[in-house]
């Protein structure tokens, strides 16, 4: 690697860099989705629900408070939720809100976002890329990541769930952990990147539990030679965790236990991570080798032995404790969710998009350590993305985090390739080489590929290749929908749960049903009353206070109970026999058909 004397300042060619690919990015993002859009909000239903929290954050509701009133049953449903994401949405709504009306605030505020997050995605990935292998390396990692944002969908414009950020502050992580020079501040980067990880949301408690692995395993193997590093990351990520604790968590709910967010469990285990790290770096320094790995390993016990003490609820499925029935008619529904077996059978014509690049990744990887190349490095990536990739086995959503973190091994490779091809000009082999390994370095070719061969061109998507994290949508609802429920006084909605969101979105309405696994009793009611014959059915929808019931025959859930019990109320619905008990609200409606609960007769 070139030393660091032979470079210019950092900031002199590195930012520009990374500002002319984030324009050129942001730019086609905007000029392609943003002219012909009917709504400036993304079109997932975290999307939707994100801008919901973020109005309440400005009407006044409490910091801490992350009830949504307007969801569920009688009470509302407290969400999973950061608020330091909703943070930065609100402040560039109150913004552009200065010297627009509020709707237009909401569109500025909901494309900026994510052109924000590539933006600071786009800035790790080439300080990675140029200390894993230089300025080549550094444009062809930052030409991947440019195509990866541009096709994964996380960072569109309108995207405002939290997941652009999570994978921004994952490149955060790995760009910091592969400073060759192991300079405490990028390891002090690294634990703060780990601790907002974590703060933002469950999902990324895996890589970020390898990377706390990776650092503990690099200080008990170099020792003395590590030792800073070791502190500044153990005392950064203590000190981050702390803080995003007290930021976001109330006072009363200090003891709580959960497993999809910041909590006592992920902060206790963090904090106690880290300071423990950072006593056994400070106070070992003349410890031997063989010396330095027991104490690890006993720390390591220590800590399992808290997590089983602490939170061990929490060392299995965060979803375990959902319904069964959930499970089978949500669940197995929602494409992000889905296992690979699920995905192979489902869409087998798109799992190359989503399993082939880390595949290939950590091949690259394993076939460098057998070289013993850059041993550490490639030790360091193998376990990062085979920590993403594994999850990617269970969920498929962990897909966006393989694809971005296979970018940096792939660079070195392309970057290998693309030297070789220079050197043998007229040797066809190695150009045949670096195009397929170019080719094999982007999801989008995989999955445009596998469309294409079993469905030709013509069915080839960006949203096709991006799995979605709602269920598979039934094209019920829209604005003429949301006018309809906006003229009959504000009630409680039960509709199928993928367009509970946008009703809450809409309308002042509560919808008991949206697609939130901490919404189990509002989802479930609603399945009830789907699956109940229409005299049961009354009951479950005046214990549950419903005014207004919604029917789309099109949505796949509605379909799936219509054909699991015809003598249900869906089931009427779909034969056009309507019960005594509600009424019709003029005639369908984009799809919808909507009706008015009764009174209850004496």
């Amino acid at each position: 690697m070139t030393a660091a004397h032979e470079h210019p300042p950092w900031y002199a060619r590195l930012l520009p860099t990374v500002a002319a690919y984030w324009l050129v990015t942001a730019l086609l993002a905007v000029a392609l989705s943003v002219p012909g859009a009917k709504d400036l909000i993304g079109p997932d239903n975290d999307d939707a629900m994100r801008l919901v929290e973020v109005r309440d954050l400005l009407a006044g509701q409490g910091w801490f408070d992350l009830m949504q009133y307007r969801l569920g049953l009688a009470g509302g449903t407290l969400m999973h939720w950061s608020r330091l994401v909703d943070l930065p949405i609100a402040l560039l709504i109150r913004f552009f809100g200065l010297f627009m009306r509020q709707p237009a605030a909401e569109g500025a505020a909901a494309i900026i976002w994510p052109l924000i997050t590539s933006g600071l995605l786009l800035l790790p990935l080439a300080i990675a890329g140029r200390r894993i292998g230089g300025v080549q390396t550094m444009h062809i990692a930052l030409g991947l990541g440019a195509l990866f944002i541009f096709t994964c969908g996380k960072f569109d414009p309108g995207a405002i769930d939290h997941h652009n950020v999570q994978l921004a502050l994952a490149m955060w992580i790995v760009a910091m952990l592969v400073d060759p020079v192991r300079r405490a501040g990028s390891y002090l980067t690294a634990g703060i990147a780990c601790a907002l990880a974590i703060a933002v949301g469950a999902e990324t408690v895996p890589l970020v539990a390898v990377a706390c692995l990776c650092v503990a395993v690099q200080w008990a193997w170099q020792g003395a030679r590590f030792a800073e590093a070791a502190r500044g990351f153990g005392l950064s990520l203590t000190l981050a965790i702390t803080a995003a604790f007290v930021l976001t968590v109330p006072p009363h709910a200090y003891a709580v236990v959960t497993c999809d967010n910041l909590s006592f469990g992920f902060y206790s285990l963090s904090a106690l991570g880290g300071a423990g790290l950072f006593l056994l770096a400070s106070f070992s320094g003349k410890a031997t080798r063989p010396v330095r790995l027991a104490l690890l390993a006993a720390a390591g016990g220590l800590l399992l032995l808290a997590a089983r003490v602490i939170a061990p609820q929490c060392l299995g499925d965060p979803l375990g404790n959902l319904d069964p029935m959930l499970t089978e008619l949500w669940l197995n529904g929602v494409s992000e969710a889905r296992s690979v077996v699920a995905e192979l059978k489902n869409r087998p014509e798109t799992a190359g998009a989503f399993y082939a690049v880390g595949l290939f990744a950590m091949g690259v990887c394993l076939f460098r350590i057998l070289q013993r190349k850059d041993l550490e490095l490639h030790l360091l990536l193998f376990a990062l993305i085979g920590a993403a990739w594994a999850i990617t086995l269970i969920q498929v959503r962990g897909a966006f985090l393989a694809n971005l973190l296979s970018i940096l091994p792939l660079s070195l490779l392309i970057t290998d390739l693309r030297r070789a091809s220079q050197l043998e000009p007229n040797n066809a082999s190695v150009a045949l080489a670096y195009i397929l390994g170019v080719l094999a370095s982007v999801p989008a070719v995989w999955g445009v590929s596998g469309i294409v061969l079993k469905e030709g061109w013509g069915a080839v998507t960006l949203e096709g290749l991006s799995a979605s994290d709602t269920a598979e949508s039934g094209e019920c609802g829209g604005p003429a929908t949301m006018q309809v429920l906006n003229g009959l006084p504000p009630g409680v909605v039960s509709s199928p749960s993928n367009s509970g969101a946008d009703i809450i979105r809409f309308t002042p309405h509560r919808a008991i049903s949206a697609p939130y696994h901490r919404n189990q009793a509002g989802m479930l009611t609603e399945l009830h009353i789907g699956l109940a014959n229409p005299k049961e059915a009354e009951a479950f929808i005046r214990g549950a206070g419903v005014t207004i019931v919604t029917f789309c025959s099109t949505d796949p859930q509605t379909t799936a109970l219509v054909r699991i019990k015809p003598d249900g109320l869906y089931a009427a619905l779909q034969r056009n026999e309507v019960p005594d008990y509600l009424q019709p609200v003029g005639g369908p409606v984009e799809g919808f058909r909507i009706f008015r609960v009764l009174p209850d007769r004496p």
